[in-house]
């Protein structure tokens, strides 16, 4: 009888021991995953931003790696380097992008909301349950609030479903209406020109407008005609012709990244080479007067 019960002595205790080691493994890998958790924040150069720069916006495709979740930190600490007003990411996960708002917040003080343009759900690129994949598409972060939101996928998406999303918020004091968009892969014109059809009939509806996002042409491509009809280039010096001269804005050499500006007129634009995506940050500060 006393053996038995030192039996279940010792395997209550092996028991106990064996929950206390699996919290403890638990403890560590929710720990890791926790912005504020066992990541380091990467230390931003000494001119970068002190807050918020209300007068900026950005875009940025931050797709190419796609499924390399460790760079959110370090887009992150890319985006407050320059600390924009708005932000629109193209080719964006969900996931990714509430880890990047939550490190840019937790590791650097600067509060966004956001707002997303779902076009695809797509376990191949966003990850999570066969059953319930991740969301894919466009958002916006805005420091100010966002109104009257709309997600828009286009008709034809070429070889993968695109579409534009938009928000009215604040960009240097006043409201604007802000358009995010991802345009038709290369080597798809005809797509394209639909595509641009059906953004520019919704921005020719604003008098001031900011149309943020990836292309995927260049500044000569005849597709994009409809939208320089309607709005011109953050670059004064970018025009739609050959002869234009168009800083790149990708690791290929190309300009396929635009903040065409409608009533509204640049001060500086920059654009920044980044090893967490093929696509270059292009920001610009505006004259929102």
């Amino acid at each position: 009888m006393c053996i038995h019960s030192e039996e279940a002595l010792v395997i209550r205790r092996g028991t106990r021991l064996l929950a206390g080691a699996l919290a403890a493994v638990c403890m560590v890998l929710l720990g890791s995953s926790a912005p504020n958790g066992a990541l380091i924040a990467k230390p931003l150069p000494a001119d970068a931003a002190k807050g918020v720069v209300a007068n900026r916006v950005m875009t940025w495709n931050i797709c190419n790696p796609c499924t390399e979740s460790g760079h959110n930190l370090g887009r992150a600490a890319e985006i407050a380097t320059y600390a924009p007003q708005v932000i629109g990411l193209q080719e964006a996960c969900v996931r990714d992008v509430e880890k990047i708002r939550d490190y840019l917040e937790h590791f650097y003080g600067l509060a966004y909301r956001v707002e997303y343009g779902t076009v695809l759900r797509s376990w191949g690129r966003c990850g999570g349950l066969p059953w319930r994949p991740g969301a894919f598409g466009q958002a916006i972060l805005s420091a100010a609030p966002m109104t009257d939101r709309v997600s828009v996928e286009y008709p034809v998406g070429g070889s993968e479903d695109r579409g534009y999303m938009a928000v009215t918020t604040m960009v240097g004091g006043r409201p604007v209406r802000v358009f995010n968009t991802h345009l038709a892969q290369r080597r798809q014109e005809a797509v394209r020109a639909g595509q641009i059809g059906v953004l520019a009939a919704e921005v020719a509806e604003y008098d001031r407008a900011i149309v943020l996002g990836d292309f995927n042409a260049v500044p000569e491509a005849p597709e994009l005609r409809g939208i320089w009809a309607l709005a011109a280039d953050t670059d004064p010096q970018c025009r739609p012709s050959p002869a234009g001269a168009c800083e790149p804005t990708t690791d290929w050499h190309s300009k396929f990244d635009y903040v065409f500006l409608r009533g509204i007129a640049p001060l500086v634009h920059r654009v920044h080479p980044s090893p967490y995506s093929d696509h270059h940050l292009l920001y610009t500060d505006l004259d929102a007067t």
